[in-house]
Protein backbone atom coordinates (compact mmCIF):
# COMPACT_ATOMS: atom_id res chain seq x y z
CA UNK A 1 0.00 0.00 0.00
CA UNK A 2 2.78 2.45 0.86
CA UNK A 3 5.27 1.21 -1.74
CA UNK A 4 4.29 2.77 -5.06
CA UNK A 5 1.77 5.13 -6.56
CA UNK A 6 1.36 4.92 -10.32
CA UNK A 7 4.80 3.33 -10.61
CA UNK A 8 6.56 5.99 -8.51
CA UNK A 9 7.96 5.08 -5.07
CA UNK A 10 5.79 6.69 -2.39
CA UNK A 11 8.52 7.37 0.18
CA UNK A 12 10.25 10.19 -1.76
CA UNK A 13 6.84 11.80 -2.16
CA UNK A 14 5.68 11.41 1.45
CA UNK A 15 8.88 12.58 3.14
CA UNK A 16 8.17 16.15 2.14
CA UNK A 17 5.13 16.35 4.44
CA UNK A 18 7.04 15.88 7.73
CA UNK A 19 9.87 18.06 6.41
CA UNK A 20 7.31 20.88 6.27
CA UNK A 21 4.87 20.01 9.08
CA UNK A 22 7.29 19.05 11.88
CA UNK A 23 9.33 22.29 11.79
CA UNK A 24 6.13 24.30 11.40
CA UNK A 25 4.65 22.53 14.44
CA UNK A 26 7.85 23.11 16.42
CA UNK A 27 8.02 26.81 15.58
CA UNK A 28 4.33 27.50 16.20
CA UNK A 29 4.46 25.55 19.47
CA UNK A 30 7.39 27.68 20.61
CA UNK A 31 5.50 30.82 19.60
CA UNK A 32 2.40 29.65 21.48
CA UNK A 33 4.44 28.89 24.59
CA UNK A 34 6.47 32.10 24.59
CA UNK A 35 4.25 34.80 23.06
CA UNK A 36 0.84 34.99 24.76
CA UNK A 37 -0.75 37.48 22.37
CA UNK A 38 -0.44 35.07 19.39
CA UNK A 39 -2.29 32.26 21.16
CA UNK A 40 -5.82 33.13 20.03
CA UNK A 41 -4.65 33.54 16.44
CA UNK A 42 -2.82 30.21 16.05
CA UNK A 43 -4.74 28.01 18.49
CA UNK A 44 -6.78 25.98 15.98
CA UNK A 45 -3.99 25.71 13.41
CA UNK A 46 -1.62 24.51 16.11
CA UNK A 47 -4.07 21.87 17.32
CA UNK A 48 -4.50 20.64 13.74
CA UNK A 49 -0.74 20.56 13.18
CA UNK A 50 -0.29 18.62 16.43
CA UNK A 51 -2.29 15.82 14.82
CA UNK A 52 -1.14 16.12 11.19
CA UNK A 53 2.63 16.31 11.81
CA UNK A 54 2.90 12.99 13.70
CA UNK A 55 0.67 11.31 11.10
CA UNK A 56 2.89 12.60 8.30
CA UNK A 57 5.99 11.33 10.14
CA UNK A 58 4.33 7.93 10.61
CA UNK A 59 3.41 7.68 6.92
CA UNK A 60 6.96 8.64 5.92
CA UNK A 61 8.36 5.99 8.26
CA UNK A 62 6.00 3.25 7.03
CA UNK A 63 6.63 4.09 3.39
CA UNK A 64 10.38 4.15 4.04
CA UNK A 65 10.25 0.70 5.64
CA UNK A 66 8.30 -0.63 2.64
CA UNK A 67 10.73 1.07 0.24
CA UNK A 68 13.70 -0.50 2.04
CA UNK A 69 12.16 -3.98 2.12
CA UNK A 70 11.29 -3.83 -1.56
CA UNK A 71 14.79 -2.63 -2.43
CA UNK A 72 16.26 -5.59 -0.55
CA UNK A 73 13.91 -8.03 -2.31
CA UNK A 74 14.76 -6.65 -5.74
CA UNK A 75 18.46 -6.48 -5.04
CA UNK A 76 18.56 -2.71 -5.63
CA UNK A 77 20.31 -2.20 -2.30
CA UNK A 78 23.85 -3.47 -1.96
CA UNK A 79 24.96 -4.98 1.36
CA UNK A 80 27.50 -2.20 1.99
CA UNK A 81 24.72 0.40 1.59
CA UNK A 82 22.42 -1.21 4.19
CA UNK A 83 24.07 0.51 7.23
CA UNK A 84 23.55 3.92 5.60
CA UNK A 85 19.86 3.25 5.17
CA UNK A 86 19.55 1.72 8.65
CA UNK A 87 21.05 4.91 10.11
CA UNK A 88 18.44 6.93 8.22
CA UNK A 89 15.73 4.56 9.48
CA UNK A 90 16.80 4.85 13.11
CA UNK A 91 16.82 8.65 12.84
CA UNK A 92 13.37 8.44 11.24
CA UNK A 93 12.14 6.40 14.18
CA UNK A 94 13.47 9.02 16.59
CA UNK A 95 11.80 11.74 14.54
CA UNK A 96 8.50 9.88 14.74
CA UNK A 97 8.70 9.32 18.50
CA UNK A 98 9.71 12.91 19.21
CA UNK A 99 7.03 14.27 16.90
CA UNK A 100 4.38 12.19 18.64
CA UNK A 101 5.62 13.56 21.98
CA UNK A 102 5.57 17.09 20.60
CA UNK A 103 2.04 16.57 19.31
CA UNK A 104 0.80 15.34 22.69
CA UNK A 105 2.50 18.14 24.62
CA UNK A 106 1.24 20.70 22.12
CA UNK A 107 -2.34 19.47 22.43
CA UNK A 108 -2.03 19.69 26.21
CA UNK A 109 -0.58 23.19 25.87
CA UNK A 110 -3.41 24.33 23.61
CA UNK A 111 -6.02 22.77 25.89
CA UNK A 112 -4.68 23.92 29.24
CA UNK A 113 -2.97 27.21 28.34
CA UNK A 114 -5.13 29.84 26.79
CA UNK A 115 -8.12 32.01 27.61
CA UNK A 116 -9.20 29.93 30.63
CA UNK A 117 -5.72 30.02 32.14
CA UNK A 118 -5.43 33.77 31.62
CA UNK A 119 -8.74 34.25 33.44
CA UNK A 120 -7.65 31.87 36.22
CA UNK A 121 -4.31 33.63 36.70
CA UNK A 122 -6.04 37.00 36.75
CA UNK A 123 -8.30 35.75 39.54
CA UNK A 124 -5.30 34.57 41.57
CA UNK A 125 -4.99 30.91 40.45
CA UNK A 126 -1.35 29.86 40.89
CA UNK A 127 -1.87 26.24 39.81
CA UNK A 128 -2.77 27.43 36.32
CA UNK A 129 0.39 29.53 36.17
CA UNK A 130 2.58 26.60 37.22
CA UNK A 131 0.87 24.33 34.68
CA UNK A 132 1.42 26.96 32.00
CA UNK A 133 5.13 27.20 32.82
CA UNK A 134 5.62 23.42 32.98
CA UNK A 135 3.79 22.76 29.71
CA UNK A 136 5.58 25.65 28.05
CA UNK A 137 8.97 24.27 29.10
CA UNK A 138 8.10 20.73 28.02
CA UNK A 139 6.83 21.97 24.69
CA UNK A 140 10.03 23.93 24.04
CA UNK A 141 12.16 20.86 24.77
CA UNK A 142 9.94 18.65 22.60
CA UNK A 143 9.98 21.25 19.81
CA UNK A 144 13.77 21.45 19.89
CA UNK A 145 14.19 17.67 19.82
CA UNK A 146 11.69 17.22 17.00
CA UNK A 147 13.34 19.93 14.96
CA UNK A 148 16.78 18.42 15.56
CA UNK A 149 15.73 14.92 14.55
CA UNK A 150 13.76 15.91 11.47
CA UNK A 151 16.81 17.83 10.22
CA UNK A 152 19.16 14.92 11.00
CA UNK A 153 16.81 12.42 9.33
CA UNK A 154 16.42 14.53 6.21
CA UNK A 155 20.16 15.08 6.01
CA UNK A 156 20.89 11.36 6.36
CA UNK A 157 18.27 10.54 3.72
CA UNK A 158 19.54 13.10 1.25
CA UNK A 159 23.12 11.94 1.74
CA UNK A 160 21.99 8.36 1.18
CA UNK A 161 20.35 9.36 -2.10
CA UNK A 162 22.94 11.76 -3.46
CA UNK A 163 26.22 10.43 -2.03
CA UNK A 164 25.43 6.77 -1.45
CA UNK A 165 24.45 4.35 -4.14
Amino acid sequence: MLEEFMGVPVHPLLVHAPVVFVPLLALLTAAYALVPFVRPHIRLVLALLAVVAPISALLAKLSGDAFFDRGLERGDITPDFVPVIENHQSLGNLTLYNTIGLGVVTLALVYFVGPRVAASVASGGTNSRVLSIVLGGLSLVAAGLSLYFVIRTGDAGSKAVWEGR
